[in-house]
C-alpha cells in the first residue's frame, strides 16, 4: 500500500486534481456567464456595456454576446474537459482583455473591507496554467482525440 507522502514533489493523482480544478472553476465562471446570459436584454443598454466597454470599435451587445461565449460556453466545454485549449484559449483573452483594459493592471484594489485581488487576474492565472498542463486523462478530449499508437 502506497503511504501519503505529504513532503514529495510526485503528484498523488494529477489527473483527478485537473479534473476538479477544471470542474470547480469552470462552474464558478458557468454562474458568472448565465447570469449575463439571462439578462442580456438588460446588460445590452446598461451604460456599463455601451460606454466603458469597446472591443474592435463595437460596443454594447458585441462585446456583451462575446463574453458570455466565453464565460458561459467555453466554461461548459471547461467542465467537459471538450476542446479545452481551444476554450481556455478564449477564457484567457476574456480575462485578459477584462485585466487589461476594462480595469487596467490593477491586480489588487482596497476595497471596503480591505484588499482584494482583481478576479479577471486570477482567473487568468489559472487558465493559464490548465492551459499548459492540459485537461488531463479525465476530460472529452482524451477520449475524443486519444491517438491509438
Amino acid at each position: 500500500m502506497n503511504k501519503l507522502q505529504l513532503f514529495s514533489e510526485k503528484p498523488i493523482n494529477m489527473d483527478l486534481g485537473l479534473l476538479l480544478i477544471r470542474v470547480i472553476i469552470g462552474t464558478l465562471m458557468a454562474f458568472i456567464g448565465y447570469e449575463k446570459l439571462i439578462h442580456f436584454d438588460e446588460l445590452v443598454v446598461d451604460e456599463f456595456w455601451a460606454k466603458n466597454v469597446s472591443f474592435l470599435g463595437m460596443t454594447g451587445g458585441v462585446p456583451l454576446f462575446l463574453t458570455i461565449f466565453a464565460e458561459f460556453f467555453c466554461s461548459l466545454f471547461l467542465i467537459l474537459g471538450l476542446f479545452t485549449r481551444f476554450s481556455l484559449f478564449v477564457l484567457m483573452f476574456c480575462m485578459g482583455y477584462i485585466f487589461m483594459v476594462i480595469f487596467p493592471m490593477s491586480i489588487v484594489d482596497k476595497g471596503e473591507n480591505g484588499y482584494h485581488f482583481n478576479d479577471a487576474f486570477v482567473y487568468f492565472i489559472i487558465y493559464l496554467g490548465l492551459f499548459f498542463t492540459g485537461p488531463g486523462k479525465y476530460s472529452l478530449d482524451k477520449k475524443l482525440f486519444q491517438k491509438n499508437a
